[in-house]
């Protein structure tokens, strides 16, 4: 007489709430707030930020160079005449102006 037993019901509820937690771990490490998908998507959004950062650094650079061309320092006479011109509507007497 051959004698087989059924697996037990705990064994079996034990491997489900193991995969189960297996599968919640997994799809938290993927899907959730700190999960894969999102860190992607942060570090898209450091290298747009890092690319606006390096654009407004280039732009100070140009505006603190005419800032210590204009100081009294050191006065730069073309950049001074251009400045006038622009903000002051300033022309010489020599010039033509066409609009």
């Amino acid at each position: 007489m051959t004698h087989r037993s059924r697996p037990a019901l705990g064994v079996f509820i034990y491997f489900t709430v193991a995969f189960s937690l297996g599968l919640y771990f997994t799809f938290a490490a993927v899907q959730g707030d700190y999960g894969l998908f999102q860190r992607a998507e942060i570090d898209a959004d450091a290298a747009i930020l890092q690319g606006q950062l390096d654009i407004l650094q280039s732009e100070l650079a140009v505006l603190e160079n005419k800032t210590r061309r204009l100081s009294d320092d050191f006065l730069d006479l073309d950049l001074l005449d251009e400045q006038a011109r622009n903000v002051l509507g300033l022309i010489r007497t020599d010039e033509v102006v066409i609009r």
